[in-house]
């Protein structure tokens, strides 16, 4: 098979190439995947570039999500899952076969069956977004009859919290940088969107809601003084992204607010939170409720050009078609 693979930690015209490599196979409870799509996330360039490096042996082959359908089952999985379209998550955790590769193989819970009605593009841009998506929504319980603010409500994050948290009954107040963004998160189930560039923008969020009792961040140092303003007492700002430099924790205005701090790393979350969180979503996409994000699509030839393009910050998914 053709798989983009890199030996070491480095920018991505350094290390990354395409290779032909021998096509995996299944060990017990495994299945392989012939790839349709490839999805790329912040966690996959940083571990390439060595800004979160983990380690890997000998060689990794990047990216955690994809989409695509089961062509091999390793002993133990039930024959029917033989052809099921599927959607793949954390695929290259502590493994080498990620999804930048004509076939992928994982542990055949990370390989989720995809609905009829769903895209392969839909399929790809789901794991690390929506499964975190749904962590910081949900892990201090439900959110029904909740406001929700989500920060950056039209990155990939950001548009499965919107999404999510809509449908479980939450009202949702997402933060962008541009009207173009701010259709998105409309589209995607927020009430109320407000420009976090607007120097009125904490007065903006109160007027509409009054204030909030969760908040999904992704940029805590830029955005803390807000989400304070903006906090009801007893409220939660949970945080799934770090910033180049750590901010300053404002010790007395978090006391003040009476607010909780809660930071997020799928990597280190419980596997029986991972399975609910796979639940939910399948739900979801089963509902119609999950939708495509803008999509630009790279052939696996241009790997690097698709991490390049990743790493400045698109809207909506870079996706790598494998095949």
């Amino acid at each position: 098979m053709k798989a983009a693979r890199y030996e070491r930690c480095g920018p991505a015209a350094e290390v990354l190439r395409v290779a032909e490599m021998e096509r995996p196979e299944p060990g017990p409870g495994e299945v392989r995947v012939k790839v349709e799509a490839s999805g790329i996330n912040p966690t996959d360039w940083k571990s390439r570039g060595g800004s979160t490096p983990r380690p890997f042996d000998g060689f990794q082959i990047p990216h955690h999500d994809g989409a695509g359908v089961i062509d091999a089952l390793g002993e133990g999985v039930d024959p029917a899952r033989a052809g099921q379209r599927v959607w793949l998550w954390m695929a290259a955790a502590g493994r080498r076969w990620g999804t930048a590769a004509q076939w992928s193989v994982v542990p055949e819970r990370q390989a989720v069956p995809l609905p009829a009605g769903a895209s392969a593009e839909l399929g790809a841009s789901l794991g690390v977004p929506a499964m975190t998506a749904h962590w910081c929504l949900f892990s201090d319980g439900p959110v029904a009859g909740q406001t929700v603010l989500v920060a950056g409500g039209a990155g990939a994050v950001g548009h499965f919290a919107v999404e999510l948290a809509a449908r479980a009954g939450a009202q949702v107040v997402a933060t962008v940088s541009s009207p173009q963004k701010a259709e998105m998160a409309r589209k995607a189930g927020a009430a109320h969107v407000v420009n976090y560039r607007d120097a009125d923008a904490a007065g903006q969020i109160k007027a509409a809601v009054g204030g909030v009792d969760r908040v999904i961040e992704l940029a805590l140092g830029a955005n803390l003084g807000l989400d304070l303003e903006v906090a009801r007492p007893g409220s939660t700002i949970v945080t799934y992204a770090a910033e180049a430099s750590d901010p300053e924790l404002p010790v007395r205005a978090c006391m003040t607010a009476n607010v909780v701090l809660r930071f997020i790393l799928l990597y280190g979350v419980a596997a029986a939170a991972l399975d609910h969180a796979v639940t939910d979503i399948s739900a979801a996409l089963a509902e119609g409720k999950l939708t495509e994000l803008p999509v630009r699509r790279f052939p696996l030839a241009d790997i690097v050009a698709a991490h390049e393009a990743a790493e400045a910050g698109p809207v909506g998914k870079i996706l790598v078609t494998p095949s």
